[in-house]
C-alpha cells in the first residue's frame, strides 16, 4: 500500500496533539552571533525539548494515535539514541511497553536515559547486524507496532511542529526569514519544518546540514535520487548516521529544499565549543551541524535573516569535554 507524505494539515493536527505535552522550545537570538554573521540569526533550541531533542514530537504524534489494542502490545523502534528516548518517553506517558534497538556504540548517556524511561534496550553491532531486521523480528514476535525514526507520515508531521513554532514566533515579531538550515539524518525534521516554513514563508530557502562523511542529502539533491552513504558511521555526529534519506522525507525535501551543506567533524567540534563559550548552550555533535553550516558554509549573511535548528543536546560528557578543548597549535 502506497503511503502518502503528510502535508500542512497534518502538521497542524500534530500541533494540536502535542499542545500541553511537548515543550514549546524557545527561538533564541544572540547579538554576538548576528554581528559574527552580518545579519539576524535565530536558533530553534530543541535541546530544551523533552528528552533533549526534537524526536519526542514525532514519537508522541505517532504513539498517541495508536488504538488501545495496539498500545497493549507495545511498540518497537530502532535508533542511535534520540528517537529511542523520544519513543521511550512518549510510551512512558501513555503507559505503552517500549523496546528500543540501539547500536552498542551509541553514547552511554543515551542508552542509560532510554532505560531510565522504562524501555527495554536491545543492543546490536553496527555494521555487522541489521537493526531493521532485529526490530522487525521483535515486532513480529510480540505483535508490537514498529515506530520508524523518520520515514513515517505521523513522525514527519510531529517534527514539523518545530517549524510551525518557528513560523509563528517570527510572524509574531513581524519578521520574514530568508534562510533556514536544519540538521538532517533521515530527513524527518527537515521535511516537517520545510512543510511549515515554506507554507508560511513561500520565498524561504531551506537547506539541510550533515556531517561530511554522511552527506547523502546533499548528494541526493544534486543527483535527483536518493543516494546511499558509502559506510555506516565515520562521524562523531552519532544522531545523523542514517544510511540514506527516507523515501517519504526525500519526496518532500527534494521539492522544498534548495540544497544541502556538509561540514567536517572539526567544524562541528569548533561550533560546539563556540556555542558553549559564547552562547552558553550545550549541543551534541548532530545538534550542532546546522549552526556549523551557517558559520562555515553560509558565512556572511549580508543583512539577511537565517534560522537554524539546534536539534539535540544529548552529548557524551567525555566527548563534550574533548570538544571544549581547543586544538593544539601547529608547530
Amino acid at each position: 500500500m502506497t503511503v502518502e507524505p503528510p502535508g500542512m494539515a497534518e502538521v497542524r493536527a500534530a500541533a494540536s496533539r502535542l499542545a500541553g505535552v511537548a515543550v514549546r522550545t524557545p527561538l533564541l537570538n544572540f547579538p554576538w552571533l548576528d554581528e559574527r554573521l552580518g545579519g539576524r540569526v535565530f536558533l530553534k533550541a530543541e535541546t530544551f525539548q523533552r528528552t533533549g531533542s526534537f524526536k519526542f514530537r514525532g514519537a508522541w504524534n505517532r504513539l498517541v494515535q495508536l488504538p488501545e489494542g495496539a498500545r497493549a502490545r507495545g511498540v518497537v523502534a530502532f535508533s542511535s539514541g534520540n528517537h529511542a528516548q523520544g519513543v521511550a518517553e512518549a510510551a512512558r506517558l501513555l503507559g505503552i511497553p517500549a523496546t528500543l534497538v540501539m547500536p552498542g556504540d551509541a553514547p552511554g548517556i543515551k542508552q542509560a536515559a532510554t532505560r531510565a524511561l522504562g524501555a527495554e534496550v536491545v543492543l546490536y553491532e553496527r555494521g555487522r547486524e541489521s537493526r531493521e531486521a532485529i526490530a522487525a523480528r521483535l515486532a513480529g514476535e510480540r505483535g508490537a507496532t514498529l515506530v520508524p525514526a523518520f520515514d513515517d507520515p505521523d513522525v514527519i508531521a510531529g517534527q514539523g511542529t518545530a517549524g510551525l513554532e518557528i513560523a509563528e514566533d517570527l510572524t509574531a515579531l513581524g519578521l520574514v526569514p530568508d534562510i533556514a538550515v536544519t540538521c538532517a539524518g533521515g530527513g524527518g525534521l527537515t521535511a516537517g519544518c520545510a512543510l511549515a516554513l515554506c507554507d508560511v514563508f513561500p520565498e524561504i530557502a531551506v537547506f539541510t546540514a550533515e556531517p561530511a562523511a554522511c552527506d547523502d542529502h546533499r548528494r541526493s539533491f544534486i543527483s535527483g535520487q536518493r543516494e546511499r552513504n558509502a559506510e555506516e558511521g565515520g562521524s562523531i555526529c552519532d544522531a545523523l548516521l542514517a544510511p540514506m534519506p527516507g523515501e517519504l522525507t526525500f519526496a518532500i525535501n527534494a521539492r522544498l529544499c534548495r540544497g544541502g551543506f556538509a561540514v567536517s567533524d572539526a567544524e562541528v567540534r569548533a561550533t560546539m565549543r563556540l556555542a558553549f563559550e559564547r552562547l552558553k548552550l550545550v549541543l551534541e555533535p548532530g545538534g550542532a551541524v546546522a549552526l556549523a553550516a551557517l558559520l562555515h558554509r553560509v558565512g556572511d549573511l549580508d543583512g539577511r535573516m537565517a534560522v537554524a535548528t539546534l536539534s539535540g543536546g544529548n552529548v557524551d560528557p567525555v566527548l563534550f569535554a574533548d570538544c571544549l578543548t581547543p586544538p593544539a597549535a601547529a608547530d
